[in-house]
């Protein structure tokens, strides 16, 4: 079960079931304390592992603007489902061991464990769906998105991006308005400034340099998007992702 925006959330073995957590479970919680755990009152055992990721709210918001809130994915649907459970297990074990690289080790398992996640709710979705993800399966779409993303800099024109996936322009900019609600072109700018909005936050070079490296010739036509996909211009946004990290949104 995968709780893609990190609500709050309760889970009971029947609906109305009374908190019994007491308070040293509850601040065992909220110190993020990874060992295991027991709690109860007598019946029958389950067995719950709990973890939870952080992502770059810019770079990852094509990707979870197309999640639900919640979903969940079954592990026994193959047998490379068996490595899976196998993998929570050493997690588990990782995390109260106390060796060396006890904390790296889950990280880097838990990347693993949720990149299949998502492969295993990518291949159920149905065919009518919409979104980032739904549109990764489209192989005209997955090509494209490949080109752009390690080619953002480029000075893209539809026709140029058409030619390189095997596509016409109108099937092109179908397939995109489809999945994502925007062209393969405007899709391109905002990731541009996505791009753009994380250096700002997370260095202190130049606008300029910035919105150069991003494919912005002008330095005022890069403010000037900015300004209209974020509402506010690179210098403002600047002072206040420092002042307040991870607060900027998308108008």
């Amino acid at each position: 079960m995968v709780v893609t925006h990190g609500d709050s959330h309760e889970m009971c073995s029947a609906v109305g079931v009374v908190d019994r957590l007491s308070d040293a479970m509850k601040a065992k919680l909220r110190s993020h304390d990874l060992r295991a755990m027991q709690a109860g009152g007598g019946g029958d055992v389950a067995r719950f592992v709990c973890g939870f990721m952080v992502c770059d709210p810019l770079l990852c918001s094509p990707i979870f603007r197309s999640l639900p809130p919640a979903f969940k994915v079954n592990l026994r649907t193959d047998p490379a489902g068996h490595w899976l459970e196998n993998l929570l297990l050493h997690l588990v074990e990782e995390a109260s061991s106390g060796r060396v690289g006890s904390e790296a080790v889950p990280a880097k398992m838990s990347e693993a464990l949720f990149v299949d996640t998502l492969r295993r709710y990518l291949a159920g979705l149905p065919k009518q769906e919409v979104g980032w993800l739904a549109a990764a399966r489209d192989p005209i779409i997955r090509k494209s998105l490949m080109l752009l993303h390690s080619r953002t800099a480029h000075p893209w024109t539809l026709a140029e991006l058409a030619k390189q996936v095997g596509s016409s322009r109108s099937a092109l900019v179908e397939r995109f308005t489809r999945y994502l609600a925007e062209s393969p072109i405007a899709y391109l700018m905002r990731w541009r400034l996505q791009l753009a909005a994380r250096a700002l936050g997370s260095t202190s070079r130049g606008v300029a340099d910035i919105a150069e490296e991003v494919g912005y010739e002008s330095e005022a036509a890069f403010n000037r998007a900015f300004k209209r996909e974020f509402g506010s211009p690179p210098a403002r946004c600047r002072r206040e992702q420092r002042a307040a990290p991870h607060k900027l949104e998308l108008t």
